[in-house]
């Protein structure tokens, strides 16, 4: 600890928000990186090649065989919640919403690009070298962007953009390579990312904002809270994932009974997950009211938490399980953990990652780890159990307890990942090259977004001289009147 203090103190400097030179460079340097490696990896796989005729006809296939059919809807309701559901979901601040959505669309938009390599260079990789891409590499796409937005609500409002674009370089990376050993050379099974996508990008989020730590952050204060109509916003936000959830969690599962009881069980968590949140929030609030960051937030973490376990045979009252202990669990969070977080442990969590997303995440990958070591031949049927787990090739000979321990390895891998990436990605973030804002000027729209006049956010001395100017108009009007 008193490591990372000295640290901290090195790296401390005067602030300047001025980009005009750096952002500009990465966006221009990286995009044209893309394209030269685009050009020399990227190729369309045989099911959106011109060959499909060809293929078809060799495998006796039609073209409703084509995966684009099976996939495509549900890439459709991922994307949305990609760019819609998260960017508006993180638009609560006051002066921050340009920030939120045009962050996140930038973040989106540059780690599909990055995600599309470095997860075929793991799993689309043929002999000639190059990577084949189909929908299905759309949707994961979607799903390692998924992290690096997540690890986005813990630093949102502090950081500048050249620092998102570096960090969603690193996240991508690190998500690539760790989804790579939980699923491939450890055999876990995530469908929903419980682990991989919501524990690693939890996590990772959460390391880094501990590393920028920021001691005098209350002097931006006056604009971390809400507005009556940017919580309808963040509202928006929140209907938009809630809804396409179910997509979110069956999107890569088996064909058939595989993905319809993905749909199934995160459809009931969800729900069960909306009552007791909104039970807790009014039980711990006063007169009994609802605090809508609750509502905004925890609402979802059934979601989260049933992502693992997706497409097992968790059972519908499984699922209802479920969903209850999250919506406590992550209502509780806001309400305890949050400010205990940043008060002892020197976290600033501004969106409550650790409650949407880190602790429903574990709670998912244990619940996987449990329904895969109780998994039998009975409830699943010998075909059924094979096909589930994909015990199949050198896993033939794998047993369902086995299969829990992959399970229980592969949620430790996802937050080792995530730890040790989120601090050495935050190291990098706090050296002073990155222009990212002053402790008085977080969560301010002004410092990187061109606003219009009458939205532009004043600074307190200016505010300050304005309400004294006023104020003596006013008595002076006053005194004249008396007069």
């Amino acid at each position: 600890m008193g490591c990372i203090q000295s640290f901290r103190q090195l790296c401390d400097y005067p602030k300047n928000t001025n980009v005009h030179i750096s952002f500009p460079a990465v966006c221009f340097v990286w995009q044209t990186a893309m394209i030269i490696l685009f050009g020399i990896f990227i190729r369309y796989n045989e099911e959106s090649d011109p060959h499909w005729v060809e293929y078809k006809k060799a495998k006796n296939l039609s073209d409703l065989d084509n995966d684009f059919y099976f996939r495509y809807p549900s890439f459709q309701d991922v994307h949305v919640m990609i760019f819609i559901g998260f960017g508006f979901l993180m638009t609560f601040l006051k002066r921050y919403s340009f920030g939120a959505v045009g962050f996140n669309f930038l973040i989106a938009a540059f780690g599909i690009q990055w995600a599309l390599l470095m997860q075929g260079w793991f799993h689309s990789l043929d002999a000639e070298g190059k990577i084949r891409i189909g929908v299905e590499n759309l949707i994961n796409a979607d799903f390692c962007v998924a992290s690096c937005l997540i690890a986005y609500g813990a630093v949102l409002g502090k950081v500048s953009n050249v620092q998102l674009l570096v960090l969603t370089l690193f996240g991508v990376t690190l998500f690539a390579v760790d989804e790579y050993i939980i699923v491939s050379v450890i055999h876990a099974r995530d469908a929903g990312g419980s682990m991989s996508i919501h524990t690693f990008g939890a996590y990772y989020g959460l390391c880094i904002s501990w590393m920028l730590y920021r001691p005098n952050l209350n002097q931006s204060s006056r604009l971390q809270g809400s507005v009556y109509h940017s919580d309808v916003f963040a509202m928006i936000g929140t209907l938009f994932l809630w809804m396409f959830w179910p997509s979110f969690n069956s999107a890569i599962s088996d064909h058939g009974d595989g993905q319809h009881r993905a749909v199934i069980n995160t459809y009931l968590a969800l729900a069960s997950t909306v009552l007791t949140c909104m039970a807790i929030s009014s039980l711990f609030n006063k007169h009994g009211k609802l605090d809508m960051v609750h509502i905004q937030n925890s609402t979802l973490a059934g979601g989260v938490a049933v992502g693992t376990a997706a497409e097992f045979m968790l059972m519908p009252y499984g699922a209802l399980i479920v969903g209850f202990c999250c919506g406590i669990i992550s209502t509780l969070g806001y309400i305890y953990l949050t400010p205990f977080m940043e008060k002892h442990l020197k976290i600033q969590d501004t969106c409550g990652i650790h409650n949407l997303h880190a602790m429903p995440g574990v709670i998912g990958g244990i619940v996987g780890a449990i329904t895969a070591a109780s998994a039998s031949k009975s409830v699943y049927g010998e075909e059924g159990l094979i096909n589930t787990f994909d015990f199949e090739g050198k896993f033939k000979d794998v047993v369902p307890t086995q299969q829990g321990g992959y399970q229980a390895a592969g949620l430790c891998v996802a937050l080792c990942f995530g730890v040790g990436g989120g601090i050495l990605v935050g190291c990098i973030l706090r050296l002073p090259i990155w222009g990212d804002p002053a402790d008085d000027n977080c969560f301010n729209d002004e410092a990187y977004w061109e606003l219009p006049e009458d939205e532009e956010v004043v600074s307190p001395v200016l505010h300050y001289n304005n309400h004294m100017q006023n104020k003596d108009v006013a008595e002076s009007h006053f005194t004249m009147e008396q007069t």
